[in-house]
């Protein structure tokens, strides 16, 4: 039986270019509709886009993960995309019994090319990405939690607690393009570090896992406002447990936070790494500079005030 859920969440995602000079011809590429399955529902969802584009392509991609195109052919100096959802999350993990499953050895072994063998979909999560490169310095670290026979879920949980321990969460320290064995031996980063770490430390030991995009409820400091538009996304990664009973075998951590994500983690995409599921990017000609802002807000449906202009 699935867990309840939680209230209903709004996010609102706003990014906005400002060109130096007009921009002649544009495509971009966003994945800022959250995803649908067992633990999570996507109640209401709108795109707005200014200047409207020439075209809109709303699919899905090969890893299930909502993605729109969009081309615009007329000149502009201002792009603007604004994503609101209305979105129920459930406790993917209400049952975790972190002993059970597969041995960290034997998961790796079932990763391992056998000619023959079944193909395995979560294989593809277990090699190097752009931005998730090997490293030794990253496998021998993970190995003092991976001891011999230990369980992959009890031993990730393990690492998830050292990295945290580890890292000062430190904005505007690093960039999205920080090798992850800098950010490593500095000890400082963002979420999307902490995730990317992590996801070296797993792979180095031939373990499946996957960058997860999405959002995190925050709460204002008692007896003080909530802010609008002054929340952030948020990043973290889920590894492949075989023998774990719910989600699949896949088991969502969350190092910057050093927890077990709940109701309180609205998914957008999954991915190798940040690059495969980037809110927003694309390829323009002229512009020139640009200056970039973004604000998100994620907060509960019902406490929303109006002047977000959710749609109803």
């Amino acid at each position: 039986m699935n867990a309840p859920a939680s209230p209903a969440l709004a996010v609102v995602h706003e990014t906005r270019y400002r060109y130096d000079a007009p921009v002649e011809l544009a495509h971009h590429l966003s994945y800022l509709r959250p995803r649908e399955d067992a633990a999570q529902s996507v109640e209401i969802h709108t795109l707005d886009i200014r200047p409207a584009p020439a075209r809109v392509q709303q699919d899905l991609d090969a890893q299930g993960n909502w993605r729109s195109i969009f081309a615009l052919s007329a000149p502009h100096e201002e792009l603007v995309v604004r994503a609101c959802s209305r979105v129920r999350v459930r406790a993917r993990h209400g049952g975790l019994d972190p002993a059970a499953g597969l041995s960290w050895e034997a998961a790796a072994a079932r990763l391992r090319y056998r000619a023959g063998a079944p193909y395995a979909p979560e294989a593809e999560y277990a090699f190097p990405s752009p931005y998730v490169p090997l490293h030794g310095l990253l496998r021998d670290y993970a190995l003092a939690s991976f001891t011999p026979g230990r369980p992959v879920a009890q031993a990730a949980i393990d690492l998830m607690h050292r990295l945290h321990e580890r890292f000062t969460y430190a904005p505007a320290s690093t960039q999205i393009a920080t090798p992850i064995i800098e950010a490593f031996e500095g000890k400082r980063g963002v979420c999307q570090d902490y995730a990317h770490v992590m996801l070296g430390c797993l792979r180095a030991l031939g373990l499946a896992a996957r960058y997860v995009s999405g959002y995190l409820l925050s709460r204002p400091p008692a007896g003080q406002p909530r802010l609008i538009g002054a929340d952030a996304s948020h990043a973290w990664l889920a590894v492949h447990c075989p023998g774990l009973a719910d989600n699949g075998g896949w088991l969502d951590l969350d190092p910057t936070n050093d927890l077990i994500p709940a109701t309180e983690h609205v998914t957008l995409a999954y991915g190798r790494d940040y690059g495969d599921v980037t809110p927003l990017r694309g390829v323009i000609r002229g512009g020139g500079g640009h200056e970039l802002s973004v604000q998100v807000t994620v907060m509960p449906w019902d406490e929303a005030p109006a002047q977000l202009g959710l749609p109803r």
